[in-house]
């Protein structure tokens, strides 16, 4: 008898968790989470599952919809790694994952400084890295992606041998998938780290500062500061380490003030102004932004261009109203320090804020003084942050432009 030329697959046969009838429409679309609720339990029940297991994930008839990971304390309960049903989140898997993502950033970006992988959206979920030259910034935000911890290790070493790794695991995001906070190194993570922005120099702490270090999903928006800034009087709210800030005095502003609640982040400021030679146009304040600008009007301060750039008001759809009220009070407060025909840049890393919501809340505060607002611009995140088209929750950045016309000549 003639051998067969067909290979047999000898990977071992995952578990599988079943969906309820009609629940894969979403899944069949492109999108990668599973909620508990779409779950068969009584085929399929969640507590038989470890967090973070490899499944083979089917519809409510059995038919295939690809492998994934699961997490049955979670209420996003599995998460799709590959439409091949057989196909495990492994080494070679990572491997692969990353070098695509890399080819894109290579494209994209001439220095080592970027977001590597983003998620879903670069068919990773729960895997966060940024690249900051050899060094890189690893968050592992799900019960999967922390079981194969090692692998992703190994993969990031194997594409792109990084000197050193810090695993900043402690994003309140994993309390939802019950695990623990921490952070750790592997190899020796220098205190500071210095990146190079469109010719502006920052020395950032990968350790103390937010998120991982810096924030990259912002760099295109800051690139469009460029044509604005020249002679302008400048503030710059929520200011961080001076990302907007020492940019606009790097390109022309006479004066720049930072503003953030954070000392540490104000002292990086200082460095970076000094490290770019612009400590006699940069000035750091302490203090609530929502305090200062009303402090500021009161003094009679005025700007030629303001930004603002705060953290996300709105983290849960409860906090909807609160949240709205917040950056309707914060732009209107702006606008109040804002010379007539100033530029107002405004955005929101708030996902549950719809960029045709923030363009009313800038309308509404615009006209709450009975102002003209033209909008000049409009981005999102950086390309190092790519939408996954199925995955509406992967797109979360805007940011507004604004011309801001006061007085007789406002515009209707």
């Amino acid at each position: 008898m003639k051998p067969s030329s067909r290979t047999l697959d000898t990977r071992p046969a995952l578990p599988i968790l079943q969906l309820k009838r009609r629940e894969e429409r979403r899944l069949r679309a492109g999108h990668l989470w599973i909620y508990s609720n779409e779950v068969d339990a009584a085929r399929t029940p969640l507590h038989a599952f470890e967090p973070g297991q490899p499944v083979r994930i089917e519809s409510g008839t059995g038919r295939p919809l690809g492998a994934g990971y699961v997490n049955p304390h979670s209420l996003i309960c599995a998460r799709i790694v590959s439409r091949d049903s057989a196909r495990i989140l492994d080494q070679a898997l990572l491997v692969q994952r990353t070098e695509m993502a890399l080819a894109l950033r290579g494209r994209l970006y001439p220095a080592p400084y970027y977001r590597l992988v983003y998620g879903e959206a670069d068919g990773l979920p729960g895997l966060v890295v940024d690249r900051y030259g050899d060094v890189l910034v690893v968050q592992l935000t799900t019960a999967g992606m922390e079981r194969v911890k090692d692998e992703v290790l190994a993969a990031l070493d194997e594409v792109i041998r990084p000197a050193a790794v810090l695993l900043r695991n402690d994003s309140p995001i994993r309390q939802l998938e019950g695990l623990p906070s921490y952070v750790e190194s592997v190899g020796t993570v220098p205190e500071y780290i210095e990146l190079d922005e469109d010719g502006v120099r920052f020395q950032i702490s990968l350790r103390k500062g937010q998120k991982t270090g810096w924030f990259f999903d912002q760099r295109d928006n800051r690139l469009r500061l460029d044509r604005y800034v020249r002679d302008a009087r400048v503030l710059d709210l929520f200011s961080y380490t001076g990302a907007w800030g020492i940019r606009a005095a790097m390109r022309g502003a006479r004066e720049v003030l930072c503003v953030d609640s954070s000392q540490e982040a104000l002292d990086r400021l200082e460095a970076n102004a000094q490290l770019n030679g612009l400590a006699d146009t940069t000035t750091g304040r302490k203090g609530d932004a929502f305090e200062v600008l009303r402090s500021l009007r009161e003094a009679g301060e005025q700007f030629e261009l303001i930004i603002l750039d705060p953290p996300a008001f709105i983290k849960r759809k409860k906090d909807l109203k609160a949240g709205q009220e917040a950056y309707l009070r914060l732009n209107q407060l702006a606008i109040q320090v804002l010379t007539p025909d100033g530029i107002l840049v405004s955005a929101s890393c708030s996902w549950h804020l719809e960029a045709a919501k923030l363009q009313q809340i800038l309308l509404q505060a615009a006209r709450h003084h009975g102002h003209g607002l033209q909008i000049l611009e409009y981005g999102r995140q950086s390309a190092d942050h790519p939408v996954h088209p199925a995955i509406p929750e992967s797109e979360y950045l805007k940011a507004f432009y604004c011309r801001v016309v006061k007085g007789k000549s406002a515009l209707c």
